[in-house]
């Protein structure tokens, strides 16, 4: 079984027991489970349903290792660069962005 649901603009494929990072989202420090309502798809290896865009009453209930707070996680570092042909006009910027590390707990169709 597995479900597709949409994060912070992103569109994930999940399935039980899986491990991803996420955007990082809105939760309180001392959370222990989030749920995430935004869900496109679901496959149940019998039959598959398809939301209009999302597909109502379905929910994946996901859990963080230790704490909300603690479950954050640094991305790898980019650095963008913006160049033009002139004399000293280049400029290096660098971005790191932070996810929410989460374990898929259930899948509710």
């Amino acid at each position: 079984m597995y479900a597709v649901i949409e994060q912070g603009g992103k569109q994930y494929k999940i399935a039980q027991g899986d491990c991803i990072n996420i955007e990082l989202a809105d939760v309180s420090p001392d959370a222990k489970t989030m749920e995430l309502d935004k869900v496109l798809l679901i496959n149940d290896d019998k039959k598959v349903k398809i939301g209009t865009p999302y597909l109502k009453g379905a929910k994946v209930v996901v859990s963080f290792q230790t704490t909300a707070e603690e479950s954050v996680v640094k991305g790898k570092k980019l650095y963008p660069m913006h160049f033009r042909r002139r004399k000293n006009s280049k400029r290096r910027i660098g971005h790191r962005q932070k996810y929410l590390q989460v374990i898929v707990d259930k899948i509710k169709a």
